[in-house]
């Protein structure tokens, strides 16, 4: 693809890996240990282990014509992903676990490259950065690379297609990038947050390809394997025990990991805070350990959720640019603090859902590299140094204690703030006059 191809004219042009770039040879090098890590042990050990092996029993309970959930929504779901996940899951399975197991880690090597190009080719800066500062999100976020590989999650994945539907919206292909929402939100339900961004951006063709699509997606895709009639009643089985349960112990079928330090979601974080609960119910053996500030009864803590959730709210439409102030530059930082609150906000954000800050640490090292403001560069490598250090907490030479306190958390508000203070202070050339709506931007 070249650089005009897209409407960032000025930035990087997305690449295959090259065999001549000692980075790519050490980003090739890195996927092959991280393949590794999944294949060995299933091949010559005992069996892979974490999600690989629900994985597929869930593939192979669709190709058997199984039951992917339980009967009654309040008994366990050994499987908590939409019907979709499973039937997307069942064509690799029907080869074999190896074979599925290659599949998902192959899918998670393209989405960590096509990351890394998206990323740094939406930033707003104009600039193609060298090698080593292209890479540098990628060092920093290797740990929760690590995790979508050991554990198989597909958190990766979908920040793949969510920035792949933000470049295709910013090429004016409208219904292909709600088509990207919608499949990253029918596999996993949280990225449906970037509907009201739409919403309020006023890009209704891509807002109404989403909403098609996730009925397409939902509805009509899996019916075909399960049945419509099927397909449905395992659609209403799925949102009730997913999405339509909540109560002090817990919700959506993860009562342990819901209020524990596992958890680093603004809701979480609120109920830990306010509320005496023990944040080592993961693992009953631990003991009882408690951090809250007051003593709310659960209504309450719910509440103040609402209330904090928006404020927050507010203060994303505040910050966010008119539309003749908007430049590819705030566009990107917008987005960015997007990508933080999608992350924050969805219900159970474990360690490896912050892998989405990958997209604003990238925002915020073009700008650290390329402000023409010394200070402002300083600045701004200095919030990225201490964001950084924040999550370094996560690994595991130190106590949980501290994820408890939010570590990972405390690192996306610092990322947001830097983002809304390059949104609030631009550049002088950007403040004299902002550059025309990218192609396909609604004004709002």
């Amino acid at each position: 693809m070249s650089k005009d191809s897209s409407d960032f004219r000025n930035g990087p042009a997305l690449r295959w890996p090259s065999l001549r770039a000692p980075i790519d040879i050490l980003f090739l090098l890195c996927c092959v240990a991280l393949t590794a890590d999944v294949l060995v042990p299933e091949i010559w050990g005992h069996g892979k282990s974490k999600d690989y092996p629900l994985w597929f029993w869930a593939g192979q309970q669709v190709l058997q014509g199984k039951n992917l959930y339980p009967d009654n929504p309040t008994d366990y779901f050994e499987f908590i992903y939409p019907p979709l996940s499973a039937v997307l899951l069942a064509i690799p399975s029907f080869f074999g676990k190896i074979p599925l197991y290659l599949c998902l880690s192959l899918l998670n090597v393209v989405a960590w490259w096509m990351t890394a190009q998206f990323a740094n080719a939406m930033t707003g800066s104009g600039r193609t950065p060298g090698p080593w500062l292209f890479a540098l999100p990628g060092f920093v976020t290797v740990t929760f690379v690590f995790d979508m590989f050991d554990l198989g999650q597909p958190n990766l994945v979908l920040l793949a297609l969510m920035l792949y539907g933000f470049w295709l919206l910013r090429d004016n292909r409208n219904w292909m990038a709600g088509s990207m929402f919608a499949l990253a939100t029918a596999i996993k339900v949280f990225p449906v947050a970037v509907l009201p961004y739409l919403v309020w951006r006023r890009q209704w063709a891509a807002a109404a390809s989403m909403l098609v699509f996730i009925g397409v997606f939902l509805f009509v895709l899996p019916a075909p394997f399960r049945g419509f009639e099927r397909n449905a009643h395992e659609l209403k089985t799925w949102y009730q025990g997913m999405v339509g349960s909540s109560s002090e112990k817990g919700f959506g079928q993860r009562d342990e990991q819901n209020w524990s330090w596992v958890n680093q979601s603004i809701i979480a974080m609120t109920h830990r805070l306010t509320r005496p609960i023990n944040y080592n119910q993961d693992n009953p053996a631990k003991p009882v350990r408690t951090m809250n500030i007051v003593n709310l009864d659960f209504k309450t803590a719910n509440l103040l959720v609402l209330v904090i959730s928006l404020l927050i709210g507010l203060g994303y439409v505040a910050v966010m640019p008119k539309a003749s102030r908007r430049t590819e530059r705030s566009d990107a930082e917008e987005i960015g603090i997007l990508f933080c609150l999608m992350t924050a906000a969805t219900p159970l954000a474990r360690q490896y859902y912050f892998m989405w800050l990958f997209f604003p640490m990238t925002v915020l090292i073009h700008r650290a590299a390329y402000d023409p403001r010394a200070k402002v560069r300083t600045g701004t490598w200095l919030l990225l140094a201490v964001a950084g250090l924040l999550m370094c907490l996560s690994l595991p030479v130190f106590p949980n204690d501290l994820q408890a306190y939010g570590n990972n958390l405390a690192a996306t508000v610092l990322l947001v703030a830097g983002l809304v203070w390059h949104i609030l202070n631009p550049p002088l050339a950007d403040a004299a006059g902002a550059l025309p709506p990218a192609s396909g931007q609604a004004k709002t």
